[in-house]
């Protein structure tokens, strides 16, 4: 079993889409629940009690747990340090890569800086989703770096597709990742902090792994 906690609905939309495809090699044996906060904020808040909640039991029931946060304004390696030592306190064990999962295994995944990052990351299943999007508009100067992309992801990948025509009274986010989500590569990625989340949730249930 697979417990993510997220901070926001559009990431749960395109994960309960993307993470079947990740562990696809167990996918009889593994299922998996997707907990959404009212914004980071809210995520942080609550996730110690939350923490201390899963390592009551989560060893016992082979519960594997993975936060998924945005990096925003964060420094990104802070952060995750900040969570892993909340998972510790409560009794949970971070998972390395060699190591054996088990329940209880916890893995912190930063997304840089925010999921909208991963959408611009495969331009192929953009353009796929919206077709008159720019052609090679991923080699400009500003797009090259999808984690690191100044003045909002989001707002870039919003101009990106009103100047292709599409959502001219605002991106809706939650209909974004439901159009893309089917579309995208869970190998090639042109965002590492994707690429990271993707090979976090296969270390949990590695080939050959059940999770009962």
């Amino acid at each position: 079993m697979l417990e993510v906690l997220l901070e926001e609905p559009s990431a749960e939309n395109a994960l309960r889409i993307l993470v079947p495809r990740l562990v696809s090699h167990a996918e009889e044996h593994v299922n998996f629940e997707l907990r959404v906060f009212r914004g980071k904020d809210d995520l942080l808040r609550k996730l110690p009690d939350r923490l201390r909640g899963y390592a009551s039991w989560a060893r016992h029931a082979d519960v594997r747990i993975l936060v998924l946060v945005d990096r925003d304004d964060d420094e990104c390696v802070v952060l995750k340090r900040e969570i892993d030592r909340l998972a510790v306190e409560a009794g949970l064990t971070l998972h390395t890569r060699d190591a054996v999962p088990t329940g209880g295994s916890f893995k912190t995944r930063i997304a840089c800086e925010e999921i909208e990052a991963w959408f611009l990351g495969d331009a192929e299943a953009l353009r796929s989703a919206y077709p008159r999007v720019a052609k090679n508009f991923e080699h400009r100067a500003g797009f090259r770096d999808v984690d690191n992309i100044h003045g909002g992801t989001w707002e870039k990948l919003q101009r990106i597709l009103q100047d292709a025509g599409y959502f001219s009274n605002g991106l809706r986010k939650i209909e974004l990742a439901r159009t893309l989500a089917p579309l995208m590569s869970t190998d090639h990625n042109r965002s590492v902090s994707f690429r990271y989340f993707c090979e976090a949730v296969r270390d949990l249930f590695p080939a050959g792994g059940v999770d009962e």
